[in-house]
């Protein structure tokens, strides 16, 4: 091990005091060139730093369900009071909806025999989804599995009966693109074609980018897609699109300033090695970084290396073989899914492991499931010193959470539908992106006209609710036009393998309204 920067935080983290409030992040850029948002930087920097001077105290969760959803509740209630008082919904002639902060639908704009209520009836509400139930990232259809889970309960608690009296259950329709965009496109035009679904919900940055564009062309909601690609905070161009998790780009100028920070215990420079999924997902991290190190006064300190993996590729051996044999000080692995737990064995097996000061795995490897013993072998110790920026998000398989509320609560849900939530991170996923969904489609049901598609949007672009899957300190809230990212926040933390947890270094950073929406051009790669 080159120094002991693995095993300890730095003293600038270590001073991390302020908690703050998140909804950002649209760093953009072609995969040489791109911009980084100053609002993010200079949060980031100052958090990193300990430069803050305020806390903001953070809610205490309840202890109990019953509180829980008094507390969604009365949050739910608040909204419904706004729009009211703020005069949301659609104009007079209907052809225009206003919701909070400037935000505004043209329906004008969308096709012949449009139905606001497409996808529903007096019982059912319709929802599709494409997911990978095949190939390397097939755990993700366990998202799917807790999300239908989810729907299963709050449908028969009678929890989607609207205004207008109607109670309805979801119809889920899910299905398998094997996290292939090309795949995507045909079960999305089945999905609103012919099944005629009220939503479309997407997983992966590839698969949303290919169909968002006709999604909005067509006025079908695409809310919470399953993605941290920054395209998502786009309320002008893409009105009827919305995400859910930290933006990966935020995510990149996380891992630039903690590098920054951390130079003069490698020596005053460093090499970063960075393993790239080879799609616009990995992309965007790989965006992100370069636009974090072009701007950097430290850039010419920083040498920045990488390799390229295709989604479905079976092994990660040979580009791990070549990163390590230029010996970085960091390494952070740009991927999702069962790569997560291969950069960590080849790690291991390579002599990165030891050799290096930091190695970083993305926000969405952080599930036990991905790094816990049973999935890297031996003792788990191929796992240990690893560091996250984990979005926020709880660990949901991790034993450390076996007393929280939420947590415990979903876990017993999915045993009675039949699920092991010891078996995949990916259960814990699905309760973290369901939750949203159902707290919007009551809030919808609640607005003037009850359930609606444009109810919907409206409902997504004005939650400020505490969503119970994240940490303490991390707040979950949109704006309208204004704030167009639902969460901005991250915890930081180090894999412990000896107890099996990931271990938080300090208090979560947040970035509350420091960032601008991002209008995406897909043929240069940037965010306007």
């Amino acid at each position: 091990m080159r120094s002991r920067g693995r095993q300890t935080i730095g003293a600038g983290l270590l001073s991390v005091s302020l908690v703050a409030v998140a909804c950002g992040g649209d760093d953009g850029g072609t995969t040489t060139q791109g911009t980084v948002d100053a609002g993010v930087k200079e949060g980031v920097e100052q958090q990193l730093g300990g430069s803050a001077t305020t806390a903001a105290a953070p809610v205490v969760q309840p202890e109990s369900m019953e509180e829980w959803e008094a507390l969604w509740a009365d949050q739910r209630a608040a909204i419904v009071e706004r729009a009211a008082t703020e005069g949301w919904g659609k104009s007079a002639d209907g052809m225009t909806v206003t919701g909070p902060e400037g935000f505004t639908i043209d329906l004008s704009a969308c096709p012949a025999g449009w139905s606001d209520t497409e996808g529903l009836t007096d019982t059912q509400i319709k929802i599709g989804h494409n997911t990978a139930l095949s190939g390397t990232l097939a755990d993700y259809g366990n998202i799917a599995r807790a999300v239908e889970t989810l729907f299963n309960y709050y449908g028969a608690e009678g929890g989607f009966t609207d205004s207008t009296g109607k109670s309805r259950t979801i119809n889920f329709i899910y299905k398998d693109d094997g996290y292939d965009p090309a795949r995507t496109i045909p079960l999305v035009d089945e999905l609103i074609d012919s099944e005629k679904v009220f939503i479309m919900w997407t997983l992966g940055s590839p698969s949303t980018l290919r169909t968002y564009d006709k999604l909005n062309q067509r006025c079908v909601p695409q809310p919470f897609s399953m993605t941290g690609h920054p395209a998502w905070g786009d309320p002008v161009n893409h009105p009827w699109t919305t995400g859910a998790q930290m933006a990966y780009n935020t995510e990149a100028v996380l891992w630039g300033a903690f590098i920054e920070q951390h130079l003069a215990e490698m020596g005053g420079k460093a090499k970063v090695a960075g393993l790239i999924m080879n799609n616009d997902f990995g992309k965007a991290y790989d965006v992100g970084f370069k636009a974090f190190l072009a701007q950097s006064p430290q850039k010419d300190n920083i040498e920045f290396i990488s390799e390229t993996f295709e989604p479905q590729a079976p092994t990660l051996k040979d580009p791990m073989t070549t990163l390590a044999a230029q010996n970085p000080n960091v390494f952070v692995a740009m991927m999702a899914g069962a790569p997560c737990t291969q950069a960590i064995t080849e790690a291991a097996e390579n002599g990165m492991q030891q050799s290096a000061d930091y190695l970083f795995l993305s926000s969405t490897c952080k599930a036990a499931s991905f790094v816990g013993k049973d999935k890297v072998g031996g003792d788990g110790s191929a796992s240990n010193g690893w560091w996250i920026f984990g979005g926020g998000q709880k660990d949901f398989n991790s034993e450390s959470m076996s007393e929280d509320t939420y947590v415990a609560w979903a876990r017993d849900l999915l045993a009675k539908a039949g699920f092991d939530y010891n078996t995949s991170g990916s259960f814990g996923t699905g309760f973290f992106f369901g939750w949203p969904m159902v707290q919007a489609l009551q809030i919808a049901g609640e607005l003037e006209g009850g359930l609606t598609r444009t109810n919907l949007l409206l409902a997504a672009r004005a939650l400020d609710m505490t969503h119970p899957s994240l940490l303490e300190g991390v707040k979950f809230n949109m704006n309208g036009g204004a704030d167009v990212y639902l969460v901005e926040g991250s915890d930081i933390s180090q894999y412990d393998s000896a107890i099996q947890e990931w271990v938080a270094k300090g208090d979560p950073i947040d970035l509350s309204g420091q960032s601008k929406p991002c209008a995406f051009d897909q043929a240069a790669a940037t965010c306007s």
